[in-house]
């Protein structure tokens, strides 16, 4: 940078939005899961003894966990007592990423997402920490749009 400015800073983690099937459902403090790796399967080569092939296998994309406080929508809730009782409600899922004006600048999309674990708060009488709600949703994989 030889004029001495930075050309460009990095987005910040609390500047984001959640979407389901294109509608914003709430606010969630956190969300995690954005990831993906792919498996390798090694193969040994007779009379190479310097290396060991590592070969693609597939890839894997664990559950996207979301976070939110309890309000009084039960949203989340009812869609994951859908999934015990039964009726599966897959659903399109978008993390987006925004910029300090609110601009959206990345976006994660989970196709055929459903939720697959809720976790309600733990209770302490000596703490004034807010309730929190967890839901887990599998999906068919992760793609930055």
């Amino acid at each position: 940078m030889p004029d001495g400015k930075r050309k460009q800073d990095p987005y910040s983690t609390f500047r984001f939005q959640v979407e389901f099937d294109n509608q914003i459902v709430g606010g969630f403090s956190e969300v995690s899961g954005l990831q993906m790796e792919t498996e390798i399967e090694e193969h040994r080569e007779g009379g190479v003894n310097d290396f060991v092939h590592k070969l693609p296998k597939g890839s894997k994309y664990p559950n996207l966990v979301l976070k939110r406080g309890i309000v009084d929508s039960d949203n989340l809730w009812k869609w994951h007592e859908q999934v015990i009782n039964g009726k599966v409600e897959r659903k399109t899922v978008r993390v987006i990423l925004l910029d300090s004006e609110n601009n959206e600048k990345w976006h994660w999309t989970f196709e055929k997402a459903y939720p697959v674990k809720w976790a309600g708060p733990d209770f302490k009488a000596d703490s004034s920490a807010i309730a929190v709600e967890t839901l887990e949703l599998s999906h068919h994989g992760m793609k930055k749009t």
